[in-house]
């Protein structure tokens, strides 16, 4: 990559048409292109991976030791090109804790301008730095290319024991689901590039998705929770789907029980909603049941796609308090919104 430029004020958000993970693929797009791909790579030390699909990689090292692996980029969701990088790297790290691992490094993976001043291209590589210690890991190298629209991200490697893996699989019919982090962040962003957000309500949205999983993970791992993943472009009803199909149970949310960031129902009500949330409309829409009295904008907001979203577990019952308790104590924000039933699908009621 040839030199950057040097310091000019720029809003990063302007160079983008969106951004975040709300400029994934769909999920029902991604569901065609990868059938069958796992089968085609089975092998007995690769524990997790596309077949059933899952948050991240974990390949079988030691009868005790897996390795993980995951990726995560995307156009930027804020101005701020220090925030980008947290935020970016918060994004990509959470795949490992949605699978109960920690974190040993990560590589960049950067794609800018060749105009891109060379300052604020520093403060997104030092913000991603900084998020990659603060979870316990090392920013060891990475890869650039020329793109007129930037994007940022990590390939992550961590570790975890086989056995205390949490898996999308693990759900089971009495388990009590639990977030730890509110929905809402596409609908916010979306309407900030619209000019329909306040500076206090982005500032909530920002500030959560700056936070990592890290310590909400380390809770479920303490106290025996084997069912998670975390909510990121697919919205928590195309994640919940996930979890179901891969567990063969049913998921059923409580729609009055859902968390929203400050402001994201209110846009929702008003009709804002991110090119991303169609795709995963279009993804549950045969195996999701709406009770007839939801609000439609609770639906959309269970639907948006989250950058830096939370874990959504299926805690067993009898460990339940334990594991609130355990999130209190890590001053891990976190709600009860449904749980696991017998059958197929997923429900909103």
């Amino acid at each position: 990559m040839t030199t950057l430029e040097t310091s000019r004020p720029i809003r990063l958000t302007e160079l983008t048409e969106c951004g975040g993970c709300a400029a994934k693929l769909g999920a029902d797009l991604l569901a065609d292109a990868l059938a069958g791909l796992g089968t085609q790579t089975l092998r007995a030390e690769l524990i997790a991976g596309l077949d059933p699909p899952d948050d991240a990689a974990a390949y079988l090292v030691a009868p005790d030791l897996a390795v993980i692996g995951t990726l995560d980029f995307f156009p930027p969701i804020v101005d701020d090109p220090r925030t980008y990088g947290e935020i970016a790297a918060a994004n990509a790290l959470s795949d490992v804790f949605a699978m109960g691992g920690r974190v040993l490094f990560a590589l960049s993976i950067a794609a800018f301008p060749e105009d891109f001043p060379s300052d604020a291209f520093a403060a997104v590589l030092d913000g991603a730095s900084a998020k990659v210690r603060e979870a316990g890991g090392v920013l060891a190298g990475g890869h650039t290319i020329r793109d007129a629209e930037p994007k940022y991200g990590l390939a992550v490697i961590g570790v975890a024991h086989p056995d205390r893996l949490l898996r999308k699989g693990g759900a089971r019919p009495g388990d009590v689901l639990v977030l730890t982090k509110r929905l809402g962040t596409g609908l916010l962003v979306s309407g900030y590039r619209q000019g329909r957000t306040t500076a206090i309500d982005l500032e909530g949205a920002i500030d959560q998705m700056l936070k990592l999983n890290l310590a909400a993970a380390e809770v479920l791992v303490t106290n025996g929770v084997r069912a998670a993943t975390d909510v990121t472009g697919f919205g928590l009803l195309g994640h919940g789907l996930e979890m179901a199909r891969a567990s063969s149970a049913r998921l059923a949310f409580e729609a009055a029980a859902l968390p929203a960031l400050g402001g994201s129902l209110e846009l929702a009500r008003e009709g804002v909603e991110t090119g991303g949330a169609a795709h995963n409309r279009r993804f549950v829409a045969e195996a999701l049941e709406v009770a007839p009295d939801v609000e439609p904008a609770i639906v959309t907001l269970a639907h948006d796609p989250q950058t830096s979203g939370g874990l959504l577990a299926a805690v067993p019952a009898g460990q339940l308090a334990d594991v609130e308790a355990g999130l209190l104590a890590a001053g891990v924000d976190h709600w009860r919104i449904g749980g696991v039933e017998a059958g197929q699908g997923i429900a909103l009621r």
